[in-house]
């Protein structure tokens, strides 16, 4: 499995117990889709390795308690810490319409109601608070507020995201 083909789940956060038990953050909008995962693949040295899940327990909105099949020690699971966790794409439900998975519209092109052609999207910066967009236009970066509205169209064949950017805000960019 590689990278391409995986969406990022979040990394090992912690140790939880003595047991082998690590404490996974879940960088994703509603953890409790994960309450049920059998495997996870780890980024062990730019290999992603494969880990089947013994137990997994929702802990609060964003970690969750995970007991790897084969790591059944402490020592073992220190060598995980600050990993990477990834997941296969195709788990995910296919979406349609103005909705997307953040990983999916990395380097979509956005082109922008009134300014036409704005960049690239870079990155999708998920605040709880204020979501953004960030697209590189040249050597300029753009930061978008993902509220609603803003997103008018997904193009998936063309790797277009077509918006409608608050009055003002990409000049303030582009000048």
């Amino acid at each position: 499995m590689n990278k391409a083909d995986c969406f990022h789940l979040g990394y090992i956060a912690k140790l939880h117990g003595f047991k082998g038990e690590v404490s996974l953050f879940l960088d994703v909008t509603n953890p409790n889709d994960y309450a049920s995962l059998d495997a996870v693949f780890i980024d062990l040295g730019d290999n992603l390795t494969p880990f089947f899940i013994e137990s997994i327990k929702l802990k609060n909105k964003s970690f969750s308690a995970v007991k790897l099949e084969g790591v059944n020690n402490e020592v073992s699971a220190r060598k995980l810490l600050r990993k990477n966790v990834y997941l296969s794409a195709k788990i995910l439900p296919e979406l349609d319409g103005i909705n997307f998975y953040d990983h999916e519209v990395m380097g979509y092109k956005v082109i922008d109601e009134v300014h036409g052609d704005i960049g690239v999207l870079s990155l999708v910066i998920d605040l709880k608070v204020n979501p953004l967009l960030q697209i590189m236009k040249d050597e300029k970066e753009i930061l978008v507020p993902l509220i609603e509205g803003v997103v008018r169209e997904v193009d998936r064949d063309n790797k277009e995201l077509h918006i409608k950017s608050p009055d003002g805000l990409i000049d303030l960019y582009l000048g």
